[in-house]
């Protein structure tokens, strides 16, 4: 979730994508589409661009994507790999979504996830966005660490990733057989990683051809994991995609500390308890944190360092990206998606597909009523949603601050309130840390938010402007300020800092065009599945949280890639799997 952790989450059955193929052995000039004041992204993901006069390039495309988030630029990313012509369509002046990065004052601002690791991975068990950046060509430097702070009501201690790291804090805050129970859950569900990470991210598409590029073609290894974890491993396996609390239960774990700390990390990793999130997407987050030799990943010079990447790779075969480009409608013409509509009132012409990276509820107002099947308008409103962000973003001097603040801190306030309660559990991030160049010299950036936990209701109908607006603001985020003093500590004063900003659920839904300004859809595992990439709409596709496998950086990378994947040719696939060395 908020934490952004790199990872394949795909271990989830899901709807095939009935999709022609496209085929094209075509790679076209590089270009990114210019605004009419001609700036083009900058080494830190910070864009500015005035509001568009007229469309830059030409007004079609073998492949429209709306949105430019992680999802969306992973998709066109790989589409251009794979020949097409592709233009990639932003409302905001920033790329990125909920990963965008942002400057005032000369602070960098991360807006999204914060935390990663499996940056550096390669080969068939490395994490989908990795698997992306190396079929794009381009990398990611990265700064390693192993620890993050943790602040909970029993107290507070440095988190260290690692096998025996985290028996020290169980030894003081858990009950006297904590250590015994830690390493039950870790030698049952360890073994589990190799069937959770034996099918590259990358070999999966939405259609029949998955049985080429993904089953036939890593059955071997599939068939080895099995064997090499005997009978009782095999049968752990099973429970891959079950809840995470299944297995808890079945090892019968009763330490509170424990069972808190799981839920902390599951709901940190998906944005719900371990009751709600797949048992492979755990597995493989402790295959990540809890063996030898694991680290933590930060990316130089901040998130947006990733979304520039990603549209480097893309303007590195051909594909456009187009910003401040907001589209108003998806036309259908003879049934099928056949482009978009400006706010300009220019129309973009989509040769082959339309893709959708906005979420579910989003991409629905995009479409005429009269199109859209009552089964599906029913599904997706009666889809759960997550609750929305408060976000803390501030620059202030460095001097009186202690040297050894570290980059991460995540405060808990009250167990028994549960982590997904609101205003209960902070997140805070101070990158300048690792990456002095996020801030001026001497200065620190932070920022910290209540990851989707704040009703949007509290908000709703509220005047921007008004006072009773900035009231709530001022009230709703107090919790934060507080966990930003007790992470700081000494030499940290409100006064002080010369960036104070306070983002909203309203903020969320204005910037980044969320319905609600929600993380994504409420699904839980074992009781529902993330919808597939096809829609009833014929040459329309969606990827991005709202779809397989899910909410969070790794997941929507994944959904991208899937959706590239399912338009080209089982043949073209398999010769990028093999050019990637997976």
């Amino acid at each position: 979730m908020a934490l952004g952790l790199v990872f394949p989450s795909f271990m989830q059955i899901h709807q095939p994508l009935s999709l022609c193929s496209f085929n094209s052995s075509t790679v076209r000039k590089t270009v990114l589409a210019r605004n009419s004041n001609g700036q083009e992204p900058s080494s830190t993901g910070s864009i500015a661009v005035k509001e568009k006069k007229a469309f830059p390039g030409k007004l079609e495309a073998d492949v429209v994507v709306i949105g430019s988030g992680i999802a969306g630029l992973c998709c066109a990313g790989l589409l251009a790999r794979y020949g097409q012509d592709v233009l990639v369509l932003e409302s905001h002046d920033l790329p990125g979504g909920a990963a965008h990065s942002f400057e005032i004052k000369g602070y960098k601002f991360d807006s999204g996830p914060s935390l990663f690791s499996g940056f550096q991975s390669r080969g068939p068990q490395a994490n989908p966005l990795a698997q992306v950046l190396d079929a794009l060509g381009v990398s990611l430097p990265c700064v390693k660490y192993d620890s993050w702070m943790v602040y909970i009501p029993e107290g507070e201690f440095l988190s260290r990733i690692g096998p025996t790291e985290f028996f020290k804090d169980l030894e003081k805050y858990g009950t006297p057989n904590a250590v015994q129970e830690w390493q039950k859950l870790l030698d049952a569900i360890l073994p589990m990683s190799a069937t959770a990470m034996a099918l590259p991210p990358l070999s999966i598409r939405g259609d029949f051809g998955v049985l080429s590029t993904a089953a036939a073609r890593y059955a071997p290894s599939l068939l080895k994991s099995f064997v090499q974890m005997g009978p009782q491993g095999a049968l752990g396996a099973t429970k891959l995609l079950r809840p995470f609390s299944e297995v808890i239960d079945s090892l019968e774990l009763k330490d509170p500390f424990i069972r808190n700390w799981v839920d902390l990390l599951s709901f940190l990793l998906a944005g719900v308890k371990t009751n709600g999130i797949l048992s492979a997407e755990m597995v493989y987050m402790f295959a990540e944190w809890y063996k030898p030799g694991s680290c933590l990943e930060y990316p130089l010079h901040g998130t947006g360092a990733i979304v520039d990447a990603l549209v480097q790779g893309m303007k590195k075969f051909g594909g456009r990206l187009s910003l401040g480009s907001h589209v108003e409608k998806i036309v259908i013409e003879n049934d099928r998606a056949s482009g978009v509509k400006l706010r300009s009132g220019q129309f973009v012409r989509a040769k082959k597909a339309v893709i959708s990276n906005a979420s579910m509820w989003d991409t629905l107002k995009l479409l005429p009523k009269e199109v859209v099947p009552k089964s599906y308008l029913d599904r997706v409103n009666t889809t759960p949603q997550c609750e929305s962000f408060m976000h803390l973003h501030l620059g202030f001097d460095a001097e009186g601050i202690r040297e050894d603040l570290g980059i991460h801190h995540i405060v808990v306030n009250d167990w028994e309130r549960g982590v997904d309660a609101d205003q209960n559990v902070v997140l805070i991030s101070i990158p300048s840390v690792l990456s002095p160049d996020l801030a001026p010299p001497g200065k620190h950036v932070l920022h910290a938010y209540l990851p989707g936990t704040e009703p949007f209701g509290l908000w709703e109908g509220l005047d921007r402007r008004s006072t009773e607006y900035k009231n709530l603001k001022a009230e709703r985020s107090e919790v934060m300020w507080r966990a930003v003093e007790r992470a700081i500590g000494a030499g940290f004063s409100r006064d002080k800092c010369e960036v104070k900003l306070v983002g909203t659920p309203l903020t969320h839904q204005r910037f980044l065009r969320r319905n609600r300004g929600t993380y994504g859809p409420a699904i839980e595992a074992g009781k529902n599945s993330f919808p597939g990439h096809s829609t009833p709409i014929p040459q329309l596709y969606c990827c991005g949280d709202s779809t397989f496998p899910g909410i969070g950086v790794p997941a929507v990378a994944a959904s991208g890639a899937i959706v590239a994947n399912s338009l080209v040719s089982v043949s073209q696939h398999s010769q990028l799997l093999d050019a990637i060395g997976i």
